[in-house]
């Protein structure tokens, strides 16, 4: 009688055991379902962002390079006016043309790369900068207009160096940066385009393109100020 009260004590003794182990499993694993709940409704709405390598050799970063390298025969062509007129109006619009082309193809086949993001505004910046300076040197335009758009480009270069390093902000081209860019194609493309001397319009030709500059330069100063006061 004793031995069949012990086995019975047992047996609740075990029972009591596998149920408390049971309810304990049944508690962690409620547990971690909340906790994996909680990190989908915290990371919900947020999709995961693409990693982009520094460098590819893909068909942007080569076009970009092809650009870079063009200046140099266009900046030849440039010096030896009026001889290679037509050639250099042919040559400067491809390489602005390029400009777009390389940028479009890097957005709509997802070939976007860190190093495509840095030289490519290095790359248009040389190629604005040494086209005022060509049309200077063969006295197309007054010395005024490549010396602003050298001391823009530095000034660009130190602001745009000195709010990545602070507030890790990268300045992109906005509405009036494309705009001013596109005026300045259309001045440069008209210097090289008419062969007759241009007169006055050889000091006002740029001022359309300078004067959105300045617009451009203001603007970013005015955003990029407001929305670190704002932080």
């Amino acid at each position: 009688m004793r031995e069949g009260m012990y086995n019975r004590d047992e047996i609740l003794t075990t029972k009591n055991a596998l149920s408390l182990s049971h309810q304990s499993k049944n508690d962690r694993q409620n547990k971690d379902h909340t906790s994996e709940a909680g990190i989908r409704d915290e990371y919900k709405g947020q999709e995961p962002r693409p990693h982009v390598p520094f460098f590819k050799l893909n068909v942007p970063n080569v076009i970009t390079f092809i650009r870079f390298v063009a200046i140099v025969p266009l900046a030849a062509m440039i010096s030896k006016w009026p001889a290679y007129r037509m050639t250099s109006f042919v040559l400067f619009l491809a390489i602005w043309m390029t400009d777009l082309l390389d940028g479009w193809i890097a957005r709509t086949f997802n070939m976007i790369t860190g190093f495509g993001k840095l030289f490519d505004p290095f790359v248009d910046k040389v190629f604005q900068v040494v086209t005022v300076i060509m049309l200077s040197s063969i006295d197309r335009i007054p010395i005024w207009v490549p010396l602003y758009y050298v001391f823009r480009e530095l000034l660009m270069i130190f602001g745009s160096t000195l709010l990545l390093a602070r507030s890790r902000v990268v300045v992109y081209s906005d509405i009036f940066g494309k705009l001013s860019t596109f005026l300045f194609v259309v001045a440069a493309s008209l210097v090289l385009l008419i062969p007759e001397p241009l007169g006055i319009f050889r000091n006002l030709i740029f001022l359309p393109a300078i004067i959105t500059s300045l617009i451009a330069m203001a603007h970013y100063a005015i955003k990029h100020t407001s929305k670190k006061n704002k932080e």
